[in-house]
């Protein structure tokens, strides 16, 4: 008789409850978010699939354009009024639609119209709003990766950006929502930087995520200022880099404040330490807990105010958790894309298994809501 010796031995233990939310066979996905009423939202940015609509709503499984199709048809003409790559889609605390365009489909440098804030009413399910980036403030390169909501301060609430660019600097940019004036904070500071293909290897699956054609580096390993959060209390914005371990926050106050030079905001910022591992999306909660993606793991970890590290969620099937979305319901959602098997980082060869998912965790966790209105 024969027996399996591999049978005995030991295996990884996923560890938390992941539940299935939707399947996605097409285009892969990056953001998700829920209103404080349960309707879903995801986004697929223009990176070489055939990205039928950019931004969609996702009901009983299954999706469709959102908020419209016409507004996902991009239209050279009016860059300014259709959407062009979208890599993020966030619920502010009044419970309206921020869609980020990074104006980059296939990463081609932006031009001025393409990379803007969204607005969308959820009542009417219309625009009501379009905020334009200068081209000082989103430049070229720019990659705009993912935003946050205080809508406390100024006449309206302000907006705080990630600018993720693996070709040029990074750093955060703010925008007053009443006047739609934006600006850059952090602007190519170190703490926005990736760590650098000479300090940091990153290894998913088991495998080191170094190696790209031609013996470039790994584009994955260049990639900036990332994954944000900000504060239970609005009094810092969390920060990290996707080529990064290391956790960085800033004073909300310094970044708001027009007046400050870049060295008095800088003073503000303060090293937050290692957060277990590379990551991409950052998310937070009213008790003060920060939450981060690890990609190297495929896990969600939060870190509580003291600055321990405890685990969310530990899965097999979190291949590439990317963005983290806390609901008014209790549940944290999170997209897995497999993301780090596309070809651009795998030798040219595309490596992705379809379906790409979206799942979500209990945790019993109230969304910070700064300005929240009734």
């Amino acid at each position: 008789m024969t027996t399996d010796a591999t049978t005995a031995l030991a295996a990884e233990r996923p560890l938390g409850e992941l539940e299935l939310v939707a399947r996605f066979d097409g285009a892969m996905l990056t953001g998700v978010t829920v209103s404080h009423q349960g309707r879903v939202f995801v986004n697929f940015p223009k990176w070489g699939d055939d990205v039928k609509f950019t931004v969609a709503e996702v009901r009983d499984g299954r999706h469709s354009a959102y908020p419209d199709q016409a507004t996902n048809d991009t239209d050279p003409d009016d860059l300014a009024g259709t959407l062009m790559s979208v890599q993020s889609v966030v619920v502010d605390p009044a419970d309206r639609l921020w869609i980020l365009d990074t104006g980059r489909p296939l990463f081609e440098p932006t031009e001025y119209g393409g990379p803007k804030l969204v607005c969308v009413d959820l009542e009417t399910d219309q625009v009501t709003r379009t905020i334009l980036f200068p081209q000082d403030v989103a430049l070229r390169t720019s990659y705009l990766n993912d935003v946050r909501f205080d809508l406390r301060r100024g006449d309206e609430g302000m907006a705080f950006i990630t600018d993720s660019s693996d070709q040029g600097p990074n750093g955060i940019v703010v925008v007053d929502l009443a006047s739609g004036e934006s600006w850059r904070r952090l602007h190519d500071h170190s703490s926005t930087k990736c760590q650098g293909p000479a300090t940091f290897v990153p290894v998913v699956e088991g495998r080191p995520l170094m190696e790209a054609e031609y013996g470039q580096a790994n584009p994955l390993v260049m990639m900036g200022c990332d994954g944000i959060a900000i504060g239970a209390d609005g009094e810092r914005l969390f920060y990290c880099a996707l080529a990064s371990r290391r956790l960085y926050s800033v004073a909300t106050d310094a970044l708001a404040d027009r007046s400050l030079d870049d060295e008095a905001v800088e003073a503000t910022l303060l090293a937050e330490g290692d957060k277990g591992g590379a990551g991409d999306g950052l998310e937070s909660d009213a008790e003060g807990y920060v939450y981060a993606t690890n990609y190297e793991h495929n896990a969600v970890l939060r870190r509580a105010r003291g600055g321990a590290w405890e685990t969310v969620v530990h899965d097999p099937r979190l291949l590439w958790p990317d963005t983290l979305s806390l609901a008014t319901d209790g549940y944290l959602y999170v997209t897995a894309n497999q993301l780090h098997r596309q070809a651009d980082y795998q030798q040219g060869q595309d490596l992705r298994r379809k379906p790409y998912a979206l799942f979500r965790i209990r945790i019993d966790a109230e969304p910070v809501l700064l300005g929240r209105r009734h």
